[in-house]
């Protein structure tokens, strides 16, 4: 059960619990290897700037392509890195 003070939330379906405020880039560099995403050509990606720009943290919340750098950890969201073959889009 989360408190006040931390939500729970799924990311590539497992349990995750941070602290209230924290963004999914911060809790995304809390689990390894930290990466977001697989790029094209292969490549790890992860967040770089954390303000927007770059586009390299854009993941599945909830259905929906987001930014994590600006997205805020909430009870009960889905999150899905892409980091698994065949999940580039």
């Amino acid at each position: 059960m989360t408190s006040a003070a931390h939500v729970e939330f799924t990311l590539d379906g497992q349990a995750l619990r941070v602290p209230a405020g924290t963004t999914l880039a911060a809790a995304l560099a809390m689990r390894r290897p930290g990466v977001a995403r697989i790029s094209v050509s292969g490549e790890a990606r992860a967040p770089l700037c954390g303000m927007g720009i770059c586009q390299e943290c854009r993941l599945l919340v909830d259905g929906r392509r987001r930014l994590v750098c600006q997205t805020l950890c909430r009870d009960g969201m889905a999150v899905d890195t892409e980091t698994r073959a065949g999940q580039n889009r």
